[in-house]
């Protein structure tokens, strides 16, 4: 400890070392603080962050470097590219070899043969000396320039690198990035190939521009929160989940960055933990994904799908963090910036290109006007009396002398050796008709490149388009945008655990099996508790938790629950008076005690009721024989009484003493229906007033949904029912009176068909096709309104003439019959199109004295139609006019 100062201490005279090595003696603590920030540098610029010119880190620059020099057209041994590659990067031929593989994976740069793996089931590529690679076409067009690239030399000074590529594509966008330094990471998300050309476009166009991630996984999206991909962002990505029938789940796409066996033991985990309930899970990926999810009987194939979404991987929250290198330096910046940044390089690297390639032009013309001069002058004559080289030299240039003026540069001695190195043999055979057709065309191109030069913009416009033109095609979105919902994992959590009571002792729980069986809970459940003096309290289940003595009621409590009402007679001990109320709890703090009377103690509840859609029942208060009261038995109606907080004191019921309390008859709802909404943007119903309003819903109301697959469904109104938008038609609150009208081609007889009927079937949850079942048939239009009308427009008569569009009633063309019926014909014509039409209004009169009252809300649901028919289009040249395509006509 005494020498711990030695090294600042240190005496030169009294060292044994020569001055040289004393001249290196350092402090640790100096030595410790340049070489940490020395090496962070090295790991932030040279390892793990991109730089924003090209889009590349290090590794992968000296990968496309070394492939370009290897680059003949033939694929290349990955285990070759490596060795090449070593000859520039500093590092193991492992961290070369994962690089690698990850950029052929990704399907931009690389034309990639053998086994890569699979990106969607997580299978590893084979070995490097098995596997081999090239460069892809889009790689050579928009990667390399040596004459626009700027040069460094290795690490070990050998070889010229690249500092950047002079990439002309917003690379760093569309194959995105991670990477994790010293004291910061970078996290880019891969953008849409289109999206992104089509967004420089517009940026050169001086447009606001905003793109969104797209993944070769497919799946959904939902960008609500992306923040163009600075910190601070999030998406949230689902896989695509599909409803094979009633028992079966199928998982077409996965989220990006799962793979089908993380995701299947995900499914499995949640399933063994009970969140979920599954009864087996196959993986049919082969060159599609599909992921079958067999469900347990019982279980409701809308419910599991949030499950999935709660409780697996199925859906997956991203924070992009956009961390760059700018000018040797890490920036956060947003990827619409990255993208600004990308497309002024563009129009840079294209300027640089054609100021080249203007004066490779300028050169071969005056090198061409040269030789022209040279040979038809037949100055090459005056040097055969030249005795030294000099005056040969000088000779040429005497010659040129006259027409010095016309060239764009001064002629210097390189010229005039080139001039000399013309072979007699090309001399003799010169075409001065020839050559005056070359130096048109030179000057052609001279001019054109004039022009882009003073129209950058257009040309980089142009640029673009080429590339969207030549490589677009097969590179369109992948990953479906979204909104999504959010889903509460105490509603869809799977019942796996039972809830017991023990009253007296003051204990609930699922362990507690020997006690009063409850209800079927999940193990994230909060319990609401309801005891003998008055007091409540909420507590998340366990297997055994104390929460009080002489326990009256305990349920699961739902957070924000507005429609449930509690009943509650209470004896206060310090007035001797009986209160009675009605309240609701929507929300409270977990484990702390409420005490729902006045607040004194011995007070003590008398009679309680939970219901759960507000009913308000008659009850009969009989009091005891000794009090004084004259009438000792009464009834009470509970809806006589205002709904109000837990906190309210409550109404008076009696100041007499009270034997006892009876329930004299049940409760109807004093709440009246639930107003429903319908939200198509991400297919559900809500209570919040989004989307479309379907009406007031009583127990016994259902929601009649018509698919463009021709099939109709009768459904429940639970919130947790899904509706994939694109397959649904019309969806209303079904009224039994309500006419369907519908125009269907029928595959069989190749004609078009209308037909009109009512829903006769009951069952709900059951789907019921009302269209022809012959292939190729197809539902066109489909409409809940009394009077629908519809405009046709009819392909050419067999003599060429075309036919005039017919506005056509529904309602006039069929009658009313079963919903099995063929319907009848649409037209004698050759369909070429159908368009919807607004409704025909009948005004209906109603005799003065009649009694009969028209009902609002059934002419309103009647008359909704929640998603509008599309226009359709048939090709001309389509003899059967099966409607297989979509458009305006």
């Amino acid at each position: 400890m005494e020498n711990t100062n030695q090294t600042e201490n240190f005496d030169e005279n009294k060292n044994p070392k020569s001055e040289d090595a004393l001249h290196e003696q350092v402090a640790v603590a100096g030595l410790y603080e340049n070489w940490f920030l020395e090496y962070a540098s090295y790991v932030i610029l040279e390892r793990a962050v991109p730089a924003v010119e090209d889009g590349l880190k290090p590794v992968q620059r000296r990968i496309l470097h070394a492939l370009n020099e290897m680059d003949d057209g033939r694929f290349n041994k990955v285990a070759n590219v490596i060795g090449q590659t070593m000859q520039y990067h500093p590092h193991g031929d492992a961290s070369i070899n994962e690089a690698l593989v990850n950029m052929g994976q990704k399907d931009l740069l690389f034309d990639c043969q053998g086994n890569w793996g699979d990106i969607r089931t997580g299978d590893s590529a084979a070995a490097a000396r098995y596997i081999e690679v090239r460069l892809s076409k889009f790689a050579q067009d928009v990667v390399f320039n040596p004459q626009t690239t700027d040069w460094q030399l290795s690490y070990d000074g050998r070889k010229k690198e690249p500092i950047t590529l002079p990439v002309k594509f917003p690379l760093l966008l569309a194959q995105g990035v991670e990477g994790i330094a010293v004291g910061l990471a970078t996290k880019i998300m891969p953008h849409n190939f289109v999206e992104l050309i089509e967004a420089s476009i517009d940026i050169l166009k001086n447009k606001n521009v905003e793109i969104f991630p797209d993944f070769l996984t497919g799946g959904l999206i939902d960008v609500s929160n992306y923040n163009d991909g600075m910190r601070g962002g999030k998406i949230r990505v689902r896989a695509k989940i599909e409803e094979l029938d009633k028992k079966t789940l199928i998982i077409k796409e996965i989220p990006f960055a799962t793979t089908t066996t993380s995701l299947i033991e995900s499914i499995i985990k949640a399933n063994d933990a009970g969140k979920i309930k599954i009864k087996k899970v196959i993986d049919n990926t082969a060159k599609d994904v599909e992921i079958q999810v067999q469900l347990a009987p019982g279980t409701s194939p809308d419910v599991t799908i949030d499950a999935l979404y709660a409780f697996t991987d199925c859906e997956v929250s991203i924070s992009p963090n956009a961390c760059v290198i700018i000018a040797d330096k890490p920036h956060f910046v947003g990827v619409s910036e990255v993208l600004k940044v990308c497309t002024r390089q563009t129009l840079e690297l294209l300027e640089q290109e054609l100021e080249i390639r203007k004066g490779e032009l300028l050169e071969k013309l005056l090198f061409s006007s040269l030789e022209k001069i040279f040979i038809q002058n037949k100055i090459y004559r005056d040097i055969e009396n030249c005795e030294t080289f000099e005056e040969v030299v000088a000779t040429v240039d005497k010659g040129l002398e006259p027409y010095k003026p016309q060239f764009y540069r001064e002629i210097v001695e390189e010229d005039l050796l080139r001039l000399l190195e013309i072979r007699i043999k090309r001399i003799s055979k010169f075409d001065s008709f020839k050559a005056d057709e070359l130096m048109i065309k030179l000057q052609d191109e001279l001019n054109e490149v004039n022009d882009n030069l003073a129209n950058l913009v257009r040309y980089a416009i142009d640029y673009y388009k080429m590339l969207l033109k030549k490589y677009g095609k097969g590179r369109e979105r992948k990953t479906e945008i979204r909104n999504f919902n959010t889903i509460t994992a105490a509603v869809v959590a799977a019942a796996n655990q039972k809830l017991y009571v023990d009253r007296e002792g003051g204990f609930i729980g699922y362990s507690l099996k020997k006690d009063e069986y409850v209800m079927d809970c999940s193990d994230i459940d909060d319990i609401i508790v309801f005891r003998r003096d008055g007091s409540c309290v909420v507590t998340k289940i366990q297997d055994k938790v104390f929460v009080g003595k002489d326990i009256i009621y305990c349920s699961v409590f739902k957070k924000n629950d507005d429609r449930k009402v509690y009943n509650l007679v209470y004896f206060d001990a310090k007035s001797g008076t009986s209160y009675i109320k009605r309240f609701k709890i929507t929300a409270v703090t977990r484990d702390r005690v409420y005490d729902l009377t006045a607040g004194n103690p011995k007070s003590k509840v008398l009679y309680f009721t939970a219901n759960d859609n507000g009913e308000a029942e008659v009850i009969q208060v009989n009091l005891t024989a000794s009090c004084t009261a004259r009438v000792k038995q009464f009834e009470y109606d509970f809806k006589d009484l205002l709904i109000k907080g837990r906190d309210s004191m409550g109404n008076v019921l009696t100041k007499y003493p009270v034997r006892k309390i009876i329930q004299k008859s049940a409760g109807v709802s004093t709440l009246g229906g639930l107003d429903i909404w319908y939200d198509p943007t991400i297919g559900r119903l809500n209570r919040d007033e989004h989307g479309k309003y379907l009406g007031n819903f009583e127990a016994k109301d259902h929601i009649l949904v018509i698919y463009n697959d021709g099939q109709y469904e009768l459904t429940n109104f639970e919130l947790t029912n899904r509706y994939e938008p694109k397959d649904i038609a019309v969806l209303i609150k079904f009224v039994p009176e309500s006419i369907i009208s519908a125009v269907y081609y029928d595959g069989g007889s190749k004609l078009y068909y209308v037909k009109r009927f009512r829903i006769e079937t009951t069952t709900v949850d059951k789907k019921f096709l009302f269209i022809s079942d012959e292939k190729g048939s197809k539902l066109h239009f489909a409409s809940v309104d009394v009077y629908p009308r519809i405009e046709l427009a009819f392909k050419k008569d067999e003599k060429g003439a075309s036919l005039e569009h017919e506005e056509i009633a529904l309602d006039e063309v069929a009658e009313i019959r079963g919903w099995k019926a063929l319907g009848s014909k649409l037209s004698t014509h050759k369909v070429q199109g159908i368009k919807a039409l607004e409704p025909k209004i009948v005004e209906i009169l109603l005799p003065e004295s009649s009694e009969d009252e028209v009902s609002t809300e059934t002419n309103e649901a009647i008359a909704t139609k929640l998603v509008e028919p599309e226009e359709i289009e048939f090709p001309e040249n389509s003899d059967s006019g099966t409607g297989e395509q979509l458009g305006l006509f």
